[in-house]
């Protein structure tokens, strides 16, 4: 589990395996944002406006790739998604529940 939110961070990561942070206020283009990884204490400047609540990339994923938040899988990537950038339903889709991501057999 997550080391708990240090005071001056900008952006909560609940395990060291994800690829995005979750904005735990607005922040803006431009603005270096702080936070943990673990024991690691990181900053990075976003390249796009993230409001409260959504998620930005903490490394760059490629296309295709399985997006972990909190430990879990919580999509796939269907573009390049750079650090700094927002992640949403507009580089990210849901692939629970999908019919035609199931594996048939037969």
């Amino acid at each position: 589990m997550a080391a708990p939110i240090a005071a001056g961070a900008d952006a909560l990561v609940m395990d060291t395996n994800d690829h995005v942070a979750t904005a735990i206020k607005d922040l803006q283009a431009g603005s270096t944002v702080t936070f943990r990884v673990g024991d690691e204490a990181k900053q990075l400047t976003l390249q796009e406006p993230v409001p409260f609540g959504h998620k930005f990339a903490i490394l760059d994923i490629a296309p295709g790739t399985d997006v972990r938040k909190y430990g879990e899988v919580i999509g796939r990537t269907t573009i390049a998604i750079s650090a700094g950038y927002h992640v949403h339903v507009h580089n990210v889709e849901g692939i629970r529940g999908r019919g035609d991501q199931a594996k048939t057999t037969g």
